[in-house]
Protein backbone atom coordinates (compact mmCIF):
# COMPACT_ATOMS: atom_id res chain seq x y z
CA UNK A 1 0.00 0.00 0.00
CA UNK A 2 1.17 3.15 -0.79
CA UNK A 3 2.25 5.46 2.71
CA UNK A 4 0.13 8.30 3.62
CA UNK A 5 1.90 12.07 4.08
CA UNK A 6 -0.96 13.69 7.04
CA UNK A 7 0.59 17.05 5.83
CA UNK A 8 -0.12 17.16 2.78
CA UNK A 9 -2.73 15.31 1.63
CA UNK A 10 -0.04 13.16 -0.48
CA UNK A 11 -0.18 9.36 -0.94
CA UNK A 12 3.26 8.37 -1.98
CA UNK A 13 3.75 5.54 -4.09
CA UNK A 14 7.23 5.19 -5.12
CA UNK A 15 10.68 7.67 -4.26
CA UNK A 16 13.43 8.01 -5.99
CA UNK A 17 16.14 8.13 -3.49
CA UNK A 18 19.22 8.18 -5.51
CA UNK A 19 18.57 10.65 -7.43
CA UNK A 20 19.06 13.29 -4.53
CA UNK A 21 22.74 11.59 -3.99
CA UNK A 22 23.53 11.33 -7.56
CA UNK A 23 22.27 14.71 -8.48
CA UNK A 24 22.52 18.31 -7.17
CA UNK A 25 18.76 19.33 -7.64
CA UNK A 26 18.00 23.10 -8.96
CA UNK A 27 14.34 23.49 -9.34
CA UNK A 28 11.32 21.26 -8.95
CA UNK A 29 7.67 21.01 -10.44
CA UNK A 30 4.63 18.93 -10.35
CA UNK A 31 3.31 17.37 -13.11
CA UNK A 32 0.29 15.34 -14.24
CA UNK A 33 0.48 11.77 -14.99
CA UNK A 34 -1.52 10.22 -18.36
CA UNK A 35 -2.04 6.76 -17.18
CA UNK A 36 -4.25 4.12 -18.60
CA UNK A 37 -6.80 2.37 -15.79
CA UNK A 38 -4.85 -0.61 -15.42
CA UNK A 39 -1.60 1.81 -14.89
CA UNK A 40 -3.88 3.32 -11.87
CA UNK A 41 -5.27 0.48 -10.03
CA UNK A 42 -1.11 -1.15 -10.11
CA UNK A 43 -0.28 2.01 -8.37
CA UNK A 44 -3.30 1.91 -5.89
CA UNK A 45 -1.52 -1.57 -4.79
CA UNK A 46 2.02 0.60 -4.17
CA UNK A 47 4.18 -1.23 -6.84
CA UNK A 48 6.05 1.23 -8.78
CA UNK A 49 9.88 2.25 -9.44
CA UNK A 50 11.04 5.08 -10.76
CA UNK A 51 15.08 3.71 -10.64
CA UNK A 52 15.98 3.82 -14.21
CA UNK A 53 13.67 6.48 -14.77
CA UNK A 54 14.20 9.64 -16.75
CA UNK A 55 12.26 12.75 -18.38
CA UNK A 56 12.60 13.70 -21.96
CA UNK A 57 11.34 16.11 -24.41
CA UNK A 58 9.55 14.72 -27.99
CA UNK A 59 10.22 16.85 -31.42
CA UNK A 60 6.90 18.53 -30.93
CA UNK A 61 7.71 20.05 -27.42
CA UNK A 62 5.95 17.79 -25.11
CA UNK A 63 7.78 16.17 -21.67
CA UNK A 64 7.86 12.35 -21.52
CA UNK A 65 8.50 10.11 -18.37
CA UNK A 66 10.83 7.19 -19.87
CA UNK A 67 11.62 3.64 -18.82
CA UNK A 68 9.36 4.19 -15.37
CA UNK A 69 8.28 0.76 -13.78
CA UNK A 70 4.45 0.63 -13.13
CA UNK A 71 4.26 -3.51 -13.26
CA UNK A 72 1.02 -5.41 -14.75
CA UNK A 73 -2.17 -4.94 -12.83
CA UNK A 74 -2.23 -8.35 -11.58
CA UNK A 75 -6.36 -8.93 -12.30
CA UNK A 76 -5.92 -7.17 -15.68
CA UNK A 77 -7.30 -8.89 -19.09
CA UNK A 78 -5.86 -8.07 -22.61
CA UNK A 79 -6.43 -4.18 -21.83
CA UNK A 80 -3.05 -4.40 -19.29
CA UNK A 81 -0.48 -2.05 -20.01
CA UNK A 82 2.90 -2.35 -20.93
CA UNK A 83 5.01 -1.86 -17.80
CA UNK A 84 8.19 0.64 -19.19
CA UNK A 85 5.96 2.56 -21.88
CA UNK A 86 6.25 5.73 -22.16
CA UNK A 87 3.85 8.14 -20.47
CA UNK A 88 3.21 11.69 -20.87
CA UNK A 89 4.01 14.25 -18.23
CA UNK A 90 1.20 17.19 -17.99
CA UNK A 91 2.60 20.42 -17.46
CA UNK A 92 1.32 24.08 -18.11
CA UNK A 93 3.61 25.88 -21.50
CA UNK A 94 5.33 28.10 -19.93
CA UNK A 95 6.55 25.84 -17.22
CA UNK A 96 7.38 23.12 -20.05
CA UNK A 97 9.03 26.09 -21.85
CA UNK A 98 11.16 26.82 -18.86
CA UNK A 99 12.40 23.18 -18.35
CA UNK A 100 13.28 23.18 -21.74
CA UNK A 101 15.43 26.32 -21.67
CA UNK A 102 17.26 25.36 -18.88
CA UNK A 103 18.29 21.97 -20.05
CA UNK A 104 19.40 23.39 -23.14
CA UNK A 105 22.38 24.12 -21.24
CA UNK A 106 25.43 21.41 -21.07
CA UNK A 107 25.04 19.32 -17.87
CA UNK A 108 21.81 19.56 -16.57
CA UNK A 109 18.96 17.00 -16.75
CA UNK A 110 15.70 16.15 -15.64
CA UNK A 111 14.78 13.43 -13.23
CA UNK A 112 11.70 12.17 -11.44
CA UNK A 113 11.72 12.09 -7.63
CA UNK A 114 8.71 10.92 -6.48
CA UNK A 115 5.37 9.33 -8.03
CA UNK A 116 2.34 9.86 -5.68
CA UNK A 117 -1.40 10.73 -5.28
CA UNK A 118 -3.34 14.02 -4.29
CA UNK A 119 -6.31 13.66 -1.53
CA UNK A 120 -6.26 10.07 -3.04
CA UNK A 121 -7.22 11.05 -6.69
CA UNK A 122 -5.14 11.94 -9.09
CA UNK A 123 -1.73 10.62 -9.72
CA UNK A 124 1.25 13.29 -9.90
CA UNK A 125 5.08 13.09 -10.36
CA UNK A 126 7.57 15.24 -8.82
CA UNK A 127 9.90 15.97 -10.92
CA UNK A 128 13.61 18.08 -11.04
CA UNK A 129 16.01 19.66 -13.16
CA UNK A 130 18.98 19.10 -11.73
CA UNK A 131 22.80 18.67 -12.78
CA UNK A 132 25.15 15.47 -12.34
CA UNK A 133 27.20 15.26 -8.88
CA UNK A 134 30.63 14.58 -9.38
CA UNK A 135 32.29 11.70 -6.79
CA UNK A 136 34.12 14.26 -4.72
CA UNK A 137 30.84 16.41 -4.61
CA UNK A 138 28.75 13.22 -2.99
CA UNK A 139 31.05 12.56 -0.55
CA UNK A 140 31.36 16.02 0.76
CA UNK A 141 27.50 15.50 0.98
CA UNK A 142 27.78 12.38 2.91
CA UNK A 143 30.20 13.69 5.18
CA UNK A 144 27.79 17.07 6.03
CA UNK A 145 25.11 14.60 6.90
CA UNK A 146 27.49 12.63 9.18
CA UNK A 147 28.90 15.80 10.79
CA UNK A 148 25.17 17.22 11.58
CA UNK A 149 23.86 14.09 13.00
CA UNK A 150 27.10 13.83 15.43
CA UNK A 151 26.28 17.59 16.46
CA UNK A 152 22.67 16.41 16.56
CA UNK A 153 24.30 13.36 19.06
CA UNK A 154 25.93 15.39 21.12
CA UNK A 155 23.52 18.43 21.40
CA UNK A 156 20.81 15.35 23.03
CA UNK A 157 23.28 13.40 24.82
CA UNK A 158 24.36 17.14 26.44
CA UNK A 159 20.64 17.95 27.42
CA UNK A 160 19.97 14.91 28.74
CA UNK A 161 22.22 15.11 31.33
CA UNK A 162 21.42 18.80 32.48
Amino acid sequence: MAKKNADDGRQIVANNKKARHDYAILDTYEAGLALMGTEVKSLRMGRASLVDAFCQFDNRGELWLEHAHIPEYLQGSWTNHSARRRRKLLLHRAELDKIAGKTREAGYTIIPLSLYFVHGKRVKVEIAVARGKREYDKRQTLREKQDNREAQRAMRYRNLRS
